[in-house]
């Protein structure tokens, strides 16, 4: 049993307040990961849980206890950092029981238990090797087995992939997943990449100067942020934004103008909108699609071709946009092209950021790890 509980939880350096007041519950065995912008305050809170930070009020809770004045070595935690910070004088093996070693454990016991992480790891070759003769994955698969090692209750990683180059990143993201799914632990991982939390979290925490923006699965993010700045953060390529005005609300959604002076019906909740007020559209890159009942209609500015997709990057009038299409399509630069997008992929955001509720819940948005896909497949429209 591993639970975190965070209780209004605040973090002032001086005069400057860079937490400012978080509520957050993780539950065992979850992978919660802190994404954000860097100086948002997610690696400060990640080392508030840890104990480095004092917090300045707030609780935080493990299991039922509050652990503010607990040190660090005592609340049960491993903390893997963006540095590998393993001894360069010392094998593998030993730097994975170093720990150990300063606790006290026999050494036939310390044996036992960093042999059992390097088969978790994948590690047994390279246990007599010192970490210049690693590389770096390795080396950080071998920081993550020094906190194996000491089986913690929660597993904390601050940034542990940002020195690896792209590929091995993708490797190490894959194996933190089964990592998660074998020791069936509860993980809190900081990153500031989008991917990174969208591929491997359970429940996703967006951070934004010392705020919580949204929390939830990767898919109730991507299918309903809660405001502008989720829904420019959660996404790759990002959300597309096009200023529109608002021509009449009722039951069914908004009808909005577009800049193009083409209209269409969202279905979001609009009560009280008036008519003429203004309002964000958000439309994906993945939802626009080309048709001769256009929408939008622009000049391709940059073509990325990336083999199975390609990304078209448009100049709309004033506004710039992004299309993800099939990967052969035959477009040059310069080339003109319309675009429409279905109105229940689409997203409405108000004059103060916030998202106007959505009439059309999407089958996979309140989806987690291991549910039963079958009992929510989504629709031919969907796929």
């Amino acid at each position: 049993m591993a639970t975190l509980q965070l209780k209004q939880v605040v973090k002032e350096f001086g005069d400057a307040r860079v937490i400012k007041g978080v509520d957050l519950e993780v539950h065992d065995r979850e992978f919660v990961v802190f994404v954000g912008p860097s100086g948002c305050g997610k690696s400060t809170l990640l080392r508030m849980i840890a104990g480095l930070e004092s917090t300045s009020s707030g609780d935080i809770v493990i299991d039922g206890e509050r652990i503010n004045e607990v040190a660090p070595a005592d609340r049960g935690l491993a903390m893997v950092f963006q540095s590998y910070a393993l001894y360069p004088h010392m094998t593998v093996e030993d730097n994975m029981g170093f720990s150990l070693r300063l606790a006290g454990v026999a050494k036939a016991q310390r044996r036992e238990k960093v042999l059992a992480a390097a088969r978790i790891l994948q590690l047994e070759p390279l246990l007599d090797r010192k970490p210049k003769a690693l590389s770096g994955g390795q080396r950080q698969r071998v920081a993550i087995g020094r906190a194996i090692v000491r089986n913690p209750s929660i597993f904390l990683f601050d940034e542990p992939l940002s020195n690896l180059d792209a590929a091995l990143r993708v490797k190490m993201r894959i194996e933190l997943a089964r990592l998660h799914d074998e020791l069936d632990a509860t993980m809190i991982y900081v990153t500031h990449d989008q991917i990174e939390a969208m591929t491997m979290a359970d429940k996703i925490v967006v951070l934004q100067n010392g705020l919580v923006e949204q929390v939830g699965s990767p898919m109730e993010l991507y299918h309903h942020p809660r405001n502008l700045f989720v829904a420019g953060f959660i996404g790759s390529p990002k959300m597309n934004f096009l200023e529109v005005r608002v021509i009449g609300a009722g039951p069914d959604g908004v009808t909005i103008e577009l800049p193009s002076g083409a209209t269409c019906e969202v279905p979001v909740a609009g009560e009280g909108l008036a008519a003429g007020s203004t309002l964000t559209l958000g439309i994906r890159p993945e939802h626009l699609y080309e048709s001769e009942q256009a929408v939008v209609e622009g000049e391709i500015v940059v073509i990325e071709r990336l083999g199975g997709e390609t990304c078209l990057y448009l100049q709309a009038g004033d506004d710039s946009m992004t299309v993800v299409t099939d990967g052969d399509v035959a477009h040059r630069v310069h080339d003109k092209v319309s675009l429409a997008f279905e109105p229940r992929r689409a997203h409405l955001f108000d004059a103060e950021g916030d998202a106007l509720p959505s009439l059309h819940r999407h089958p996979l948005a309140a989806m987690k790890r291991g549910e039963n896909r079958a009992s929510s497949s989504p629709t031919p429209d969907d796929q």
